[in-house]
């Protein structure tokens, strides 16, 4: 039987920025609730990292006979990173102080070298890493430190043979022009502002006239209170009676956040995990700020495509945080040539799982139905799509 291959899934705890500018406070809740992820405004306030894996979800004992996850198809490394998110920690305080893109890079480099040294078994395997949402930052970021470490001499060589980024946040302008389009094309902005936000954004150069803030801010009160994660869920009510479990993970809760911070800070949980003593949060509280950000980690895409690595984005579409628009014209940028057309994709049932295209060295596929962290939405149709991706084959077509 053939080893399987193991896949380094980086826990997106991701670095959120905030429109720092708005004339009341109205409008910056808008904004603050709508666009966390550009930052091409002067005097960003501190970065909060917060918690985004699409992994971590808690069900009743009802719910567990229907799962379906990745750790079927690979071995699976599970990193909380950077140090001060979740469960890790650095033993120097000020660590949480310094700590950004770059510094995330390297010590999760460094983890992942000791642990090969700690289980040499693992060695030879084929390597992939995984993450959504900011890890679109890391995990390219990561890929390349190994790529350029593999050439020294009597370093561990890593096995590095691809990337899978989700819903990830790759480059500030295409990000924003693809979170408005996105937000008028479903309907949750009028003809009115998305005429004005064409007209006076350019979100290319990353000039936003006051004109252009004005219609963004039009744009954020028009959509309303609604879960961006998924822009057709209920949003949570704690207190609101429980219907009893179908007994199946493909329904949605959208409590379920609420559900793992309580799992993860029981104490029996904390001791089987051997994690430390501590109150589990999904938001960090001792990450002061956030070193270093680049607006785009395009060129560093462009240079994993050029070496010849398995590199996949994938989408949940309805997702509004970082909508599969956002994802297209960032790909767009590459001017790749299209290998295999856009086409519809099935997993276990007769129904479309989604939609893929296939270019020169990078794989767009959409997962239909699935929010941001596409495992939690749609667990069956994520397993078929990464499936795929291991076997170095698309989705199938039927």
């Amino acid at each position: 039987m053939k080893a399987l291959q193991f896949i380094c899934i980086l826990s997106c705890f991701q670095h959120l920025a905030f429109f720092p500018i708005a004339s009341t406070a109205k409008q910056a809740d808008s904004l603050n609730k709508l666009i966390t992820k550009s930052r091409k405004f002067e005097n960003p306030p501190n970065a909060e990292p917060r918690a985004e894996s699409g992994c971590a979800k808690v069900y009743t004992p009802a719910n567990l006979g229907n799962q379906v996850g990745t750790m079927e198809v690979a071995n699976v490394i599970f990193l909380e990173s950077p140090a001060g998110v979740g469960f890790s920690y650095s033993s120097t305080s000020s660590d949480y102080n310094t700590v950004g893109d770059k510094r995330t890079a390297a010590d999760s480099y460094v983890f992942l070298v000791n642990w090969l040294e700690r289980f040499p078994q693992y060695k030879n395997r084929d390597f992939y890493i995984a993450g959504e949402s900011y890890g679109g930052h890391y995990v390219p970021q990561l890929a390349c430190i190994i790529l350029s470490n593999n050439k020294i001499t009597n370093q561990t060589v890593i096995n590095l043979k691809g990337i899978a980024i989700g819903n990830a946040f790759v480059d500030d302008g295409t990000t924003l022009q693809g979170n408005f389009d996105y937000y008028w094309t479903h309907a949750l902005n009028s003809d009115e502002t998305h005429a004005g936000i064409t007209k006076y954004c350019d979100f290319v150069n990353g000039n936003i006239s006051s004109q252009c803030f004005a219609y963004l801010v039009q744009g954020g009160e028009e959509v309303g209170d609604i879960d961006f994660y998924d822009i057709y869920a209920p949003l949570c009510n704690s207190s609101a009676p429980k219907t009893p479990s179908p007994g199946s993970v493909n329904n949605f809760d959208p409590c379920s956040d609420n559900y793992v911070t309580s799992y993860l800070n029981l104490p029996e949980v904390q001791k089987a995990l051997h994690a430390i003593n501590t109150t589990w949060s999904p938001c960090s509280n001792v990450i002061g700020q956030w070193a270093d950000s680049p607006s785009t980690v395009l060129p560093t895409i462009n240079h994993l495509i050029a070496s010849g690595i398995r590199l996949w984005v994938y989408s949940g579409d309805v997702d509004g945080v970082i909508p599969v628009t956002s994802s297209r014209y960032a790909i767009n940028t590459f001017k790749l040539p299209v290998k295999s057309a856009w086409r519809a994709w099935y997993s276990n049932s007769d129904e479309v799982g989604g939609y893929v295209v296939e270019y020169e060295g990078l794989v767009l596929t959409t997962v239909r139905g699935s929010g941001h962290e596409v495992p939690s939405y749609q667990p069956e149709r994520a397993l078929a799509m990464i499936s795929a991706y291991l076997r170095g084959t698309l989705p199938p077509s039927s």
